[in-house]
């Protein structure tokens, strides 16, 4: 099957043209084609975010070509091939055709070639191994990339356990490249190689795991890849805590938000959340968002007044991600979780309106009394909603109260 990328925005910009012409004329005609993502993304009319470039010219051939055009080469990664072009503000990966030499499923010694298919035969799907040439005519070396592309197939390229052996991250991406692009039911060699090879994930950094995993989480449907990797073990080996059940679906179909995701396979534990973020070294960022959300899930009973308190106490973040938890736990409840996602999302919690000045005018020196008071007017004021008047009342009705 032969195709030609049309109306491609990207394919006609100037500073892409600008890269393939710097390369062009350093080496002639057919010397570099645009490779893998683009490619694909284009001939299912979805968004290209990166454009990489393939080329049989050699990295340091590659740095002297744009700097005779005038573009800036930045040596991204010259022991395995690839320079990034920055042109019109934008960059360009560009890497010399490569094959496998030596591989321990972690990292590869490659060596150069200028045989397209030698670099089409080391990379994982078949609809990733698609090329495309200056003008859009698509390249496709394995014979079925383009048929896969269209019809939602991931299917490594050659034989599944060789694939991942060279790289045990391509599991992961296996059910990435599933989310996004699959249809239907999944590989079943893939399916097969991803279960029998599972237990070589552990030599994987936690980076590139953290990493694969929430690029497949954020996914507009990933449901069905994650049952899939619920059935052949890989969740159990990357995340030993998971539990997938009816709150996972729910949540998909609520939010697209790829660590609310997580947040619904993970036990509803405050400390266990955070441990797995640890492991998976994800950032503290996201590690405290775990936390807190499963730690603020608020009671979808609640009244604005309750939730006011909530968004006070907890933060407006957090009962946000706590009240889409509770309702994926509970999807009958919709109209009760917008209700309360309208309050943490439009409200603006004030600030406490009274200080150690205040009591001092009341005639409390500073101290733990001091602290003592202001901790009792918070807990009323909350109580009574916030009101904007009253606090000197207030603070004397608290001096006035017996202690015990």
């Amino acid at each position: 099957m032969s195709l030609r990328l049309d109306r491609q925005p990207w394919l006609t910009d100037p500073a892409t043209r600008a890269v393939m012409q710097a390369l062009t004329a350093a080496g002639g005609p057919g010397v570099a084609r645009f490779v893998g993502g683009c490619v694909r993304n284009a001939l299912i009319d979805c968004a290209v975010d990166d454009i990489d470039i393939a080329t049989t010219l050699l990295p340091q051939d590659v740095m002297a070509a744009l700097a005779q055009a005038g573009l800036r080469a930045v040596p991204t990664g010259l022991a395995h091939g690839t320079v990034t072009a920055v042109s019109g503000g934008k960059g360009f990966e560009i890497t010399t055709l490569r094959r496998d030499v030596t591989t321990d499923g972690r990292n590869a010694t490659v060596a150069f070639t200028d045989d397209w298919s030698q670099d089409a035969a080391r990379r994982d799907f078949r609809l990733n191994a698609l090329y495309a040439d200056a003008d859009g005519n698509v390249f496709d070396p394995t014979g079925q990339g383009i048929e896969d592309a269209l019809a939602g197939r991931i299917i490594f390229v050659g034989d599944p356990h060789t694939r991942i052996r060279e790289d045990y991250l391509r599991i992961l991406r296996f059910f990435r490249f599933m989310a996004w692009y699959g249809r239907g039911e999944p590989d079943a060699a893939a399916m097969s190689a991803c279960a029998d090879l599972a237990s070589g994930m552990d030599r994987l950094s936690a980076e590139r795991v953290s990493k694969e995993l929430l690029k497949l989480l954020a996914a507009s449907s990933p449901v069905a890849a994650v049952q899939a990797m619920t059935q052949a073990g890989v969740l159990a080996v990357i995340l030993p805590e998971a539990r997938l059940d009816e709150r996972f679906a729910a949540m998909a179909s609520i939010s697209d938000d790829a660590v609310l995701r997580l947040s619904v396979l993970l036990p509803s534990h405050a400390e266990a959340a955070s441990q797995a973020a640890v492991r998976l070294r994800m950032p503290n960022a996201v590690r405290d968002r775990l936390a807190a959300a499963v730690s603020a899930e608020p009671s979808l009973d609640l009244d604005e007044r309750g939730g006011r308190a909530a968004v006070y106490r907890q933060g407006a973040a957090a009962v946000a991600d706590g009240i889409l938890r509770a309702w994926a736990a509970s999807p009958e409840r919709e109209a009760d979780a917008r209700r309360l996602l309208a309050i943490a999302r439009n409200w603006t919690p004030p600030r406490l309106p009274v200080g150690g000045r205040a009591l001092e005018r009341l005639g409390v020196p500073a101290g733990p009394e001091t602290g003592r008071l202001l901790k009792a007017f918070e807990a009323s004021w909350i109580a009574d909603d916030f009101p904007a008047e009253g606090h000197d009342a207030r603070l004397r009705a608290l001096l006035d109260e017996p202690r015990e």
